[in-house]
């Protein structure tokens, strides 16, 4: 009798299975049945060995303790799968963290015990949310503040440490644009008090089953992903799944372009961009290359070096023999782990192109972790690989177009085309609307590059 309750339970796992995979939209309906023959065929064999009156009925019952075992830690594991991915994907919203910082040495351990101090604040951009912040703090304060104001952040950050004034309030974002012009500034200050305001995004309807376009952002940040932060990487990766084609397509970091919908006419880095939101990124790179980028992944410097070891490594192709971050490249392929990889895509001193050179090893490193992510072999460790990176990486895709994306590809089981390309400029000083009238280092687009760039896409999302 305990066995054949044994292999009932046994057939309830493994419907359960089959329905847990079925709902999750990410099996083809081929692989589905195959399952379920499967699942059956063991039910079957274990249920029939319980009617045998010899020590046969004994290994039945452990057969079908073991499968049910089996079933279990599978149920588990798809459930973990799924959970991860809808951390993962989904995200509808961006965090703006807005700060109150204070000299290192000042003895003020909150905003109570800075009620009397002299605030500053800049007027130049991010005013609405400058204003939530302000209000904040005065509500946590219990008075209205002392409060002086400032041309651009660096004016503030300046004002701050020639004590001006004894606190600043600002978008942590802009703590990249205040190190370009002072150097060692964050430690110099540190944080008294934050406020995390969140921003819907607008979402578009897609279908991963046609042509598309993914813009991937790689912040300057180590913290919480969904923190507004400049964008040091920013591809398009532009996707065909009917011809099974991709083409990665690197812009510089310091393009200095229009920011749509922030900066009017005035130009600002394509970096910057990423202060007012990922969206504000996604909709200067539409305006530069005529196109829409229906998704973006999000990912920083922890990430990469999180996705990398997680996939076991990846081989990256080098153009050049170089040095970097106490690392060794030799010219062609390097078997890379996380550390190595994100030495190699940050470097650009070894090279006389200098950042162009840095946005296509990004591209090579890309390259090596989707092809490495796409093989047949990545699924025996997908359910490790993805609980390690999830608080790693942020995206717009939904957990429904994920499933169907996974679903198209175990379906067809073809493999991809990588292209890269990149589009290139002529470097000089300019202001930047981000941050005053500091001149800067910015590149100026090559049209004839970028419009080149616009046409290759277009190609490769009409399938040629």
């Amino acid at each position: 009798m305990a066995g054949k309750l044994i292999t009932i339970l046994q057939l309830i796992l493994s419907a359960a299975l089959l329905i847990l995979v079925w709902n999750s939209g990410m099996v083809p309906n081929l692989y589905l049945a195959l399952m379920g023959a499967g699942l059956f065929l063991l039910f079957a064999i274990t249920f029939f060995l319980q009617y045998i009156r010899n020590g046969v009925r004994y290994l039945g019952i452990v057969i079908s303790l073991l499968i049910s075992i089996g079933l279990a830690i599978g149920i588990f594991a798809f459930l973990r799968v799924q959970k991860t991915m809808e951390e993962v994907g989904g995200a509808t919203y961006k965090t703006d963290n807005m700060i109150v910082v204070v000299k290192a040495d000042d003895p003020a351990e909150s905003i109570l015990d800075a009620a009397n101090y002299r605030f500053g604040c800049q007027t130049s951009v991010d005013q609405e949310n400058n204003a939530r912040m302000l209000e904040d703090v005065e509500k946590v304060a219990g008075r209205e503040l002392k409060l002086e104001e400032f041309d651009t952040v660096t004016d503030l950050a300046n004002g701050l440490l020639s004590g001006q004034v004894e606190a600043a309030i600002y978008n942590e974002a802009f703590d990249g644009i205040i190190e370009e012009n002072i150097e060692d500034y964050k430690e110099q200050v540190k944080i008294l008090y934050q406020y995390g305001i969140e921003t819907p995004i607008e979402q578009e309807d897609t279908n991963v089953e046609e042509p598309f376009n993914v813009y991937i952002s790689g912040i300057d940040v180590s913290g919480p992903i969904t923190t507004n932060s400049r964008s040091d990487v920013n591809i398009i990766m532009t996707v065909n799944p009917n011809t099974k084609k991709i083409l990665l397509t690197t812009t510089p970091r310091d393009f200095y372009v229009t920011i749509p919908g922030i900066s009017g006419d005035q130009r600002d880095k394509l970096t910057h961009a990423g202060i007012y939101g990922v969206d504000a990124s996604m909709a200067t790179l539409e305006q530069l290359y005529g196109i829409d980028i229906s998704y973006y992944a999000r990912v920083n410097f922890t990430s990469l070096i999180t996705i990398v070891d997680a996939l076991g490594g990846v081989d990256v192709n080098s153009e050049y023999a170089f040095e970097a971050g106490g690392y060794q490249f030799q010219q062609g392929s390097n078997h890379l782990d996380g550390k190595a990889a994100l030495a190699f895509s940050r470097e650009r001193y070894s090279f006389e192109s200098g950042d162009n050179q840095r946005g296509k090893n990004q591209e090579a490193v890309l390259t090596a972790i989707l092809q490495k992510a796409m093989s047949p072999a990545i699924l025996t460790s997908a359910n490790q690989i993805l609980g390690e990176v999830s608080s790693c990486v942020e995206t717009n895709m939904t957990q429904d177009e994920m499933a169907k994306f996974i679903n198209m590809q175990l379906n067809d089981g073809a493999s991809w085309t990588i292209e890269s390309i990149a589009a290139g400029g002529t470097g000089d000083s300019q202001a930047c609307f981000s941050s005053g009238s500091q001149l800067l280092y910015v590149m100026w687009p090559d049209e004839a590059i970028v419009g080149d760039v616009s046409r290759r896409m277009t190609q490769i999302l009409e399938g040629n």
